[in-house]
């Protein structure tokens, strides 16, 4: 019973134009808010270039502060020694307040403080950065 009312959800998302989703978060409105609150500092088109934060591209399941980009000498020594593995659970503590999370990090941003706002950029980053 239960299959069958998910694939008739499924089916009625596609049938009304939804915009897909990764995890819990809205892919489409991730991007929205990536290019508002995050653009300014980060790409993430593969070879994208670092700006004054670095390319995102593959970004998930990295490693913090070891990635081998010009943005690389200038992670904090707390960003390059906290061992952290970008993945859902690290970017939504990370997104929701850097500062907090990791005491030290250069980025100065001051969070998306609603969850479902994370969500959504996470679904952007993994739709985006693979």
């Amino acid at each position: 019973m239960r299959f069958i009312l998910a694939v008739s959800a499924m089916l009625v998302a596609l049938a009304t134009g939804a915009t897909p989703s990764h995890a819990e978060g809205n892919v489409k409105e991730g991007a929205k808010k990536f290019e508002i609150r995050c653009s300014a500092c980060h790409t993430v088109e593969q070879g994208g270039i670092d700006k004054v934060g670095p390319n995102l591209f593959g970004v998930i399941g990295a490693t913090a502060g070891k990635r081998a980009f010009s943005f690389e000498l200038r992670h904090s020594k707390e960003m390059k020694e906290s061992g952290i593995v970008w993945n859902d659970e690290t970017l939504h503590g990370f997104l929701e307040d850097p500062g907090k999370y990791l005491p030290g990090t250069k980025m100065p941003f001051v969070g998306f403080r609603k969850k479902p706002d994370r969500d959504d950029v996470i679904a952007y980053l993994k739709s985006a950065t693979k």
